[in-house]
């Protein structure tokens, strides 16, 4: 393990193995398993280095939300893996992270009605804790793709325990599925994985690389 001790990914207001409600891809189409992972922050909306510190500061990218419907009509499940260390460095509680990640859906689907985030996991912590759940480390994607796998046989998610690193074995075929976002940390946790990772522009976000994963997914 490259990391000590195993710090896992969050969900917003719920633990990590509550239950998880997945919508169903559009047009009745049946999900083959590829996931598209995207970071957040330059990818679905504007970052800003002082943060995203309240739902009002939320501003999409152009056409993110026809980017995440386009990918969902193209049969990918979305599973947003985002670092979110104003939580661990005390700038402020899980809760308000929470809001602005429901202002972000809800702008999402003004953009788009298929424009569904399947799954947002975040890790809240600084970058000194080592965590495994931190990007350039895979520990989101891991967390992503088990949840969502589960999730589609059981909304319940009973008896579900997450793996990581050597500790899981049993691991799904990632050549169908991407991960998509502006910075290092987010091709490093791509390499780590073992996904095809895009790095996009951050003033122009998922939308202005979103035919070149259609292309490659078609």
């Amino acid at each position: 393990m490259g990391c000590e001790p195993i710090l896992e990914p969050h969900r917003d207001a719920v633990g990590l193995t509550d239950g998880l409600d997945l919508t169903d891809l559009p047009n009745g189409a049946q999900w083959n398993g590829r996931i598209a992972y995207l970071d957040r922050d330059g990818v679905l909306n504007i970052g800003s280095e002082d943060y995203v510190n309240s739902p009002e500061q939320v501003v999409l990218l152009p056409d993110a939300g026809l980017a995440v419907g386009a990918l969902r009509r193209a049969g990918f499940r979305i599973c947003v893996v985002t670092n979110q260390s104003p939580i661990g460095r005390g700038h402020w509680p899980s809760g308000t992270l929470a809001r602005i990640h429901a202002r972000l859906r809800e702008l999402l689907l003004e953009g788009d009605p298929d424009a569904h985030l399947d799954l947002i996991l975040h890790s809240p912590y600084a970058p000194w804790e080592g965590a495994w759940a931190r990007k350039p480390n895979p520990g989101m994607l891991e967390a992503g793709r088990q949840l969502l796998e589960a999730a589609a046989k059981d909304s319940n998610l009973v008896g579900l325990f997450i793996r990581f690193d050597d500790d899981w074995t049993d691991r799904a075929d990632e050549s169908g599925s991407v991960m998509v976002g502006d910075r290092g940390v987010d091709m490093g946790a791509a390499f780590e994985f073992g996904v095809k990772a895009i790095r996009c522009d951050p003033s122009s976000g998922l939308a202005g690389v979103i035919d070149k994963i259609l292309e490659g997914a078609a």
